[in-house]
């Protein structure tokens, strides 16, 4: 894809994800439009083993928007990075089409291993605020991953991840993330943990009540079928 066509994507990318954008003229002054120019030149270069000059223009990227991409990373067609300050992609990651990336994430890995370290994210695919996306597995097809969640092992396509540690608390929800752009309508696990131990303590109180009106009715001589 030629300069040109690039910048026409980046426009309609842009417009399409983010309601504050009131102008293409603004596009130009978005963090995700310069450090993707950024990372392309500097992909080029690391993909020609000139790995100085690919982390000098990588690093002035970082310096200019706030967002650190590997130049080794991988990243497909329709990438946005909403505000962005803070996100981190580390070497191996690859990334398909679509997502969307807001400020805070990271993909990382979980130490000093070798080889293929970081994770591989689907195709349109939401990872929200502050979420950490740790090590080597995948991040499914249509995914969201919910604010401030820590994932740290492979995601099913079509399922909603939230949490610390995250865990999918919804599957084949086949709407695509990036068309809604939603962070916080999603499940809350927690809540539903305690409302499903609600339900039970109030069957296992009215169980012993039963059984303590049982008991009673024993005690004074009469049957539970007399009652």
């Amino acid at each position: 894809m030629g300069f040109i066509k690039n910048i026409k994507e980046e426009i309609r990318i842009i417009r399409e994800r983010d309601p504050a954008i009131h102008s293409n003229m603004e596009v130009f002054l978005y963090p995700s439009f310069k450090v993707m120019l950024h990372y392309r030149i500097a992909h080029k270069l690391y993909l020609n083993r000139h790995y100085f000059w690919a982390r000098w223009v990588s690093q002035r990227g970082v310096r200019k928007t706030g967002i650190e991409i590997h130049p080794g990373a991988q990243i497909g067609k329709g990438l946005f990075i909403d505000h962005g300050n803070g996100v981190i992609i580390g070497e191996t990651a690859i990334i398909g089409d679509n997502v969307t990336l807001y400020q805070g994430v990271t993909l990382g890995g979980t130490g000093k291993e070798q080889g293929k370290r970081h994770p591989t994210v689907g195709n349109n695919v939401m990872i929200s605020a502050g979420a950490k996306v740790l090590g080597s597995f995948t991040i499914g097809d249509n995914s969201k991953i919910g604010a401030g969640s820590v994932v740290l092992e492979p995601v099913p396509p079509n399922s909603t991840v939230v949490g610390v540690p995250g865990r999918v608390v919804k599957r084949n929800n086949v709407s695509l993330p990036q068309e809604e752009m939603d962070q916080v309508h999603l499940p809350d696990p927690v809540k539903e943990d305690l409302s499903m131990l609600r339900q039970s303590n109030i069957a296992l109180t009215n169980k012993l009540i039963e059984m303590e009106n049982e008991i009673k009715a024993l005690r004074k001589g009469v049957t539970h079928e007399d009652l």
